[in-house]
């Protein structure tokens, strides 16, 4: 195990939390991530329409350092615990109502969240959980469905 950590940051706000990351259950997608964020990156992070209490954020151009297809399955799930984070890759054509490319990074911000989308349940990898702040980013989180996007920033601690 190592004790490498993210954090995910509400850029206007000012509002950071911690991110620890689940090497043990998904070592694969964590040294992906952990490469691809090498540099912090800042996104436009949205709502999730169909899997609940979600904010959705990409992996930018200059980030995407690795071959998404080539990451396994790992820790995956259906049913998100509240903090949360999923890597969900989605390739061109994919989702009839979105045929676009898509790097995911996901946070679940509180209860009843599961990674439904247009064309049913998607077991998605988990990779971390907010283990520092999570109260605070997720007020952030909840004024996305009011407000609209907000830019978040995601980093190495």
């Amino acid at each position: 195990m190592t004790d490498k950590k993210l954090y995910l940051k509400f850029v206007d706000a000012n509002v950071q939390g911690t991110i620890t990351m689940y090497w043990d259950a998904a070592p694969e997608t964590c040294a992906a991530l952990w490469g691809a964020l090498e540099k912090p990156i800042q996104w436009p992070a949205s709502h999730a329409m169909f899997s609940g209490p979600e904010i959705m954020m990409g992996l930018p151009e200059e980030a995407r350092n690795f071959d998404p297809k080539a990451l396994p399955p790992e820790n995956q799930t259906v049913i998100p615990e509240v903090g949360e984070l999923l890597w969900f890759y989605q390739p061109k054509n994919f989702f009839k109502i979105d045929p676009s490319e898509f790097w995911e990074i996901g946070l679940f911000y509180g209860v009843g969240g599961r990674t439904f989308g247009p064309t049913g349940w998607i077991p998605c990898t988990y990779f971390g959980r907010m283990t520092e702040g999570l109260d605070a980013v997720a007020e952030q989180c909840r004024l996305i469905r009011k407000e609209g996007v907000k830019t978040v920033e995601i980093g190495r601690l």
